[in-house]
């Protein structure tokens, strides 16, 4: 009987990584941060009979707290070492390297999804075949949403009608800052798009007693508001679950959840409708299925997003969301603000939605280490 896909032996010959830098068309902001440009580290994971494999973390201090310096340390000093020489299947490489650690995390993705890759291109199957449950087909496409960044009211509203006009049908709100101004802000978001569904992003910005009026708010004027992310502070666990039982729309936790054991915790305290599940967080794609796992055994919804991250994490992210059935929603427009889009392949988005590319593994082209360097 002939192993399953992904799990005959292979052996891991080298780990390397290059750095990029990548401009934004506009800035991306939020009320954590404000980015005009992305650095980010792409690794190679070479196997023994030449097969590459490639995955990318990007610099994210506000959030994950590293930096490209950060990333490249973690991969030369950390998981190259534990990953270089290696034989296994995809299991058996994965449990070669450290658990995710705060502070590492996007590096290990990084590492975790060129494995992925290389192992499926080994194997010569999508990396959806490594990512699906058994007995489940693999998704055609999902529809993609388009962020409106945290700023003030007319540009929101204008970038609002700029993504409408490109086919966008969902927007993801970035608010946070000021609740009258957040108010505001929404409002001006609706005249200029009154079709779009909305996706309410405060990361971590209101108070307990904030989020419950605002979204009380909306509610009573009968907003087309699908749910709200992470209206608290990710420690307030508590907190969260006050907003959720005070009102009936979704609430998703998003920077509370970091691996599967944030995910019971959340479960358990019944914080949460929704899963925000994000590689740069989670240490890469074995913790995510497994947060998804829970999320479909407990009756909670998944949305994959990700940061301000390139086409190979996002390339990354959409075989995730197609391949697991928890998965009904996505937010992967990062690369759309990218002036680059290299490399090649993957996926495409038609119109509003995301469709994989065939090939095998990720799909995409390597990148040159001459695009876009430091």
């Amino acid at each position: 009987m002939s192993p399953a896909p992904g799990q005959a032996p292979v052996s891991v010959a080298a780990v390397r990584r290059h750095r990029h830098r990548a401009p934004l068309l506009h800035p991306f902001v939020t009320a954590a941060r404000r980015t005009e440009a992305v650095e980010y580290v792409v690794v190679e994971v070479e196997l023994s009979d030449g097969t590459v494999g490639q995955g990318s973390a990007a610099e994210t201090v506000a959030v994950t707290g590293e930096d490209a310096a950060s990333i490249e340390a973690a991969v030369d000093g950390v998981f190259g070492p534990a990953l270089t020489g290696a034989t296994g299947g995809l299991d058996g490489l994965l449990a070669c390297l450290p658990a995710p650690a705060r502070g590492a995390t996007s590096a290990r993705s990084a590492v975790d999804v060129a494995v992925h890759d290389a192992v499926a291109r080994a194997a010569g199957v999508p990396l959806t075949a490594l990512l699906a449950p058994a007995g489940t087909a693999v998704k055609q496409t999902l529809e993609n949403d388009m962020t409106v960044s945290l700023e003030d009211p007319a540009t929101m509203a204008a970038r609002a009608a700029e993504a409408v006009a490109a086919g966008t049908r969902i927007l993801k709100i970035k608010l946070g800052r000021d609740v009258a101004e957040d108010r505001r802000r929404l409002h001006a978001v609706l005249e200029a798009a009154p079709q779009a569904r909305l996706r309410l992003d405060a990361n971590q910005g209101w108070s307990v007693e904030d989020a419950i009026a605002i979204i009380s708010g909306m509610e009573d004027e009968g907003l087309p508001v699908d749910l709200v992310e992470q209206p608290v502070a990710a420690a307030d666990v508590a907190g969260l679950a006050r907003v959720r039982a005070a009102v009936t729309t979704p609430i998703m936790a998003d920077e509370a959840l970091w691996s599967s054991e944030d995910a019971r915790r959340l479960i358990e305290a019944g914080a949460a409708d929704l899963f925000n599940v994000k590689l740069a967080k989670t240490g890469g794609l074995a913790d995510a299925v497994a947060i998804a796992d829970l999320a479909a055994e407990h009756g909670i919804g998944c949305m994959v997003g990700s940061m301000m991250e390139p086409r190979i994490s996002i390339a990354a992210a959409v075989q995730l969301s197609l391949a697991h059935p928890a998965v009904t929603m996505v937010d992967l427009d990062a690369p759309l603000w990218f002036a680059s889009d290299a490399p090649a392949g993957g996926y495409t988005q038609e119109g509003a939605d995301l469709r994989l590319l065939p090939g095998e593994g990720l799909a995409l082209e390597r990148l040159d280490p001459g695009t876009d360097p430091v």
